[in-house]
């Protein structure tokens, strides 16, 4: 052995030492907004982690709303989702977080992904019903008051395909284009089949009347149903029901997007 595979032995082991250290030290010191491009992305926009602090092991930032690209709209939830991140399973290319909200989801969820995968375990989040605005039209135009309760199962999404069921349930619900308050409760439930989803929407209780289905795929978006009033509030809610659709029977309009 000469003197300089000599020296290389010696110096190897060192070296291996020092590249881990380096290498640890990075991960400890990623910054929180590594993480939130990652929910803007999944959701297409609609769903973001802003105003990040901390890090990628223990940080925070405020849960957002848009309608995709155009922030114009956007709202903010107050009170703030915080992660804690599993340092281990990154070696295997895989992120695994805990999540909860300071105030609206008390209870911890997981979020666990690889670069081809993703998955959140069940759980449920309440928010008031005027964050739904930042989602764009029609809830902009409605502006919202009220109480809205989303609850949802194990959700998984491969390959950019998604598997879940999202309920949500919007409980005495008023807009300020109306007078009669509350309008109604409606329940909205979202099943995600993979390459298309389906939407189903009902009302529980109240003078607004609230029925339809649709569909949700990559390629296009469409929703079929109907409003209609109460008979001891028809002429309170005709001009609503005329803001909302197209008459399409007595009391009766045509709820219909295509996109």
């Amino acid at each position: 052995m000469n003197y300089w595979m000599w020296r290389v032995r010696v110096a190897l082991p060192w070296l291996v030492v020092a590249v881990l250290s380096v290498a640890a030290v990075t991960l400890a010191l990623l910054p929180a907004a590594w993480v939130t491009p990652q929910f803007s992305r999944q959701t297409h926009g609609h769903v973001n982690l802003v105003d990040a602090e901390g890090s990628l092991w223990h940080g925070s930032a405020t849960l957002m709303l848009a309608a995709g690209s155009d922030m114009s709209t956007a709202t903010l939830l107050p009170g703030r989702i915080e992660w804690h991140t599993a340092f281990w399973p990154l070696f295997t290319g895989r992120v695994r977080m805990i999540m909860r909200h300071s105030e609206a989801m008390p209870d911890p969820i997981t979020v666990d992904a690889t670069p081809r995968t993703a998955s959140v375990t069940s759980g449920s989040l309440a928010v008031p019903a005027s964050l739904l605005a930042g989602l764009g039209a029609p809830f902009n135009t409605l502006d919202l008051q009220g109480n809205v309760q989303l609850s949802w199962s194990d959700w998984r999404s491969f390959k950019g395909e998604s598997f879940g069921q999202l309920t949500m349930t919007l409980a005495d619900v008023s807009s300020r284009v109306s007078l009669v308050k509350p309008l109604g409760s409606y329940r909205v439930n979202f099943q995600a089949q993979g390459a298309s989803s389906t939407l189903d929407l009902t009302t529980l209780k109240g003078p607004l009347m609230l029925n339809g289905n649709g569909t949700v795929s990559a390629a296009s978006t469409s929703f079929h149903g109907t409003a209609s009033a109460a008979p001891e509030a028809r002429d309170n809610l005709a001009g609503l029901l005329n803001l909302l659709g197209r008459p399409s029977g007595p009391d009766t309009v045509a709820l219909t997007f295509v996109r």
